[in-house]
């Protein structure tokens, strides 16, 4: 991160010297044209001859001209320098643009390396531990759950990935169908409610509510959004999923009770790659990636995303979809 800063400094810095002597020279040559015409206009009037019919004339002449050249020469540097202005402004904000998105990837890159190596290494610790141990069944079973979870977890990241770059290149087609959604809710935290018996799931589900769109997509969602919850919230706490209809739109609602989420850091979330802190300070899981792809989930169904504060802390993040047509 410090790196990231140094660098955007030394450009910085670069750019304003370099723009610096551009104005300079722009200053420059539009001084020495305007005093090159002032002279060539005091050079043509002392060719004049004062005793000459035509005098007043052709010194008029040779005056409007010299201020013909003179606005010329103001409008050209007028633009000359906007140009410029545009130029540099645009090649400092994508130099800028670059080096951040530089420095989010090579966190991403940290986050992910120890992602995957975290399931992995747990898995081959539990299946070594049955190998070279005798286990009763109870004992056997809950490495075996454990290392289902972790697997879980892996295939999740692997999702969450490949969906991201399927984003970010145009190349994800969701597939339309009709399908339950207070179906789906009710199974995915049934799920979690097997995976982490030791953690505590709420879910009030509103039944029969149907909506067009990707299953597949919207499952992953609201994967993101309880393993977002379960990152930040105390395990002893409670979280909180909820889907009821109001005003003809479907509105889940996961809700937890960890420290929250800063007002100024809000927006800053749904970035990609973007996490609180840094890779060196955070020990909370993640990739930057989970709430990045909600919101693009929830637009890609024609939905909204918020975040609101819980009470007494915590976050609830909000999705709402418009309902299938056909619903009654």
């Amino acid at each position: 991160m410090q790196s990231a800063k140094k660098k955007l400094a030394f450009v910085t810095v670069i750019f304003w010297f370099l723009l610096a002597y551009i104005m300079a020279a722009l200053v420059w040559w539009f001084v020495s044209l305007d005093q090159q015409n002032n002279d060539m206009a005091l050079l043509r009037l002392s060719e004049l001859n004062p005793a000459a019919a035509n005098y007043a004339a052709r010194k008029a002449d040779v005056l409007d001209y010299q201020r013909r050249k003179h606005g010329q020469y103001v409008g050209e540097g007028i633009i000359f320098m906007l140009l410029i202005w545009v130029g540099a402004l645009f090649v400092y904000l994508a130099t800028r643009r670059y080096l951040r998105l530089g420095q989010q990837q090579q966190n991403f890159m940290m986050a992910v390396t120890h992602e995957l190596k975290t399931p992995i290494a747990v898995a081959r610790l539990n299946i070594e531990t049955m190998q070279r141990r005798k286990l009763d069944d109870t004992q056997r079973d809950r490495l075996l759950q454990m290392t289902l979870n972790e697997t879980e977890r892996l295939n999740d990241l692997c999702d969450n990935i490949l969906l991201a770059s399927r984003f970010d290149s145009g190349q994800q087609s969701a597939q339309q169908e009709r399908f339950s959604l207070d179906q789906l809710v009710n199974d995915i935290v049934d799920q979690y409610n097997m995976r982490f018996p030791d953690r505590d799931f709420s879910c009030t589900v509103q039944p029969q509510i149907w909506v067009y769109g990707d299953p597949f997509l919207i499952r992953l969602l609201l994967n993101n959004l309880i393993d977002n919850a379960m990152k930040y919230a105390p395990k002893n706490s409670t979280i909180d999923v909820s889907l009821k209809l109001k005003n003809q739109v479907a509105k889940l609602r996961v809700a937890d009770q960890g420290k929250g989420i800063p007002a100024e850091e809000k927006k800053k979330v749904f970035d990609k790659f973007y996490r609180m802190g840094n890779e060196q300070t955070r020990n909370t899981k993640g990739t930057g990636l989970g709430l990045y792809l909600v919101k693009r989930i929830a637009e890609r169904h024609d939905g909204t995303v918020e975040i609101t504060d819980n009470v007494p802390q915590g976050s609830i993040f909000t999705i709402r979809f418009p309902l299938d047509d056909s619903t009654v």
